[in-house]
């Protein structure tokens, strides 16, 4: 976010029941936070804007380019599942009511299994188990069932060919949340879209490899650089 926003006016949007945003919904859909995007888009004013997603944030990013293709310019996507079904097992157990509830009620176990030993797997930042422990610290119990269960049933291959805008995904070799080959997917329902993929990183190439991935991201971004509908200082990015 600090390198994007010195060369784009940039938003970072927590999904409904993550984060600083709102905790009580019936839903936390996958459909409910592409619905999410439109509203903030609409409430902001802004038009139209590339928009960078990173794990369900991707998933989220693809679903609005064919939902609200008018709005989106560029897409790029980070570690993505295409397929909900690549989802680590682990990941895809904890989507399950029972599961989630055993965990939410044993928190600060939980919490510490995931940040003294299942983050330092899945990244090789040594931030990262802080930023994990603070990032789950906000999550609920609803918008985590919730959230997982609609990403683990989504396949977005059959739509992926209405993706008509400049795309691009980023994945890494050794990701271990998602399957690191969903790019295949990716690739071959959206023929032109772009593949960088990061031999050495897992599900975090931007903590793990940042002059690389941020040199990659901003290049993409700049590429046919449009003016955009609206007039801000810098040109908008949307980051989920």
């Amino acid at each position: 976010m600090s390198f994007l926003g010195q060369h784009y006016r940039t938003y970072a949007l927590d999904f409904w029941g993550f984060g600083e945003s709102g905790k009580k919904r019936e839903t936390y859909a996958v459909q409910d936070f592409v619905s999410l995007v439109g509203q903030f888009m609409e409430q902001l004013g802004i038009v139209r804007a590339p928009l960078v997603g990173h794990s369900m944030g991707g998933t989220v990013s693809l679903s609005v380019a064919i939902r609200y293709p008018e709005r989106v310019s560029k897409v790029v996507v980070v570690g993505s599942p295409i397929v909900g079904s690549s989802l680590a097992p682990l990941l895809k157990l904890a989507g399950y009511r029972m599961n989630a509830f055993l965990l939410f009620n044993m928190m600060t176990p939980f919490r510490m299994f995931m940040k003294y030993h299942y983050s330092k797997a899945i990244c090789s930042d040594p931030r990262f188990p802080e930023m994990m422990d603070r990032d789950l610290s906000k999550t609920t119990l609803a918008s985590f069932l919730l959230s997982i269960s609609s990403l683990r049933r989504t396949d977005l291959r059959p739509m992926l060919n209405q993706i008509k805008v400049p795309a691009m995904g980023i994945y890494g070799d050794k990701d271990n949340v998602v399957h690191p080959l969903q790019w295949q997917p990716m690739k071959e329902g959206i023929p032109q879209a772009q593949i960088v993929r990061f031999e050495n990183a897992g599900h975090f190439p931007m903590l793990e490899e940042p002059k690389n991935f941020n040199d990659r991201l901003r290049s993409f971004l700049d590429e046919h650089r449009t003016v955009p509908l609206r007039k801000p200082a810098l040109p908008d990015n949307i980051t989920l």
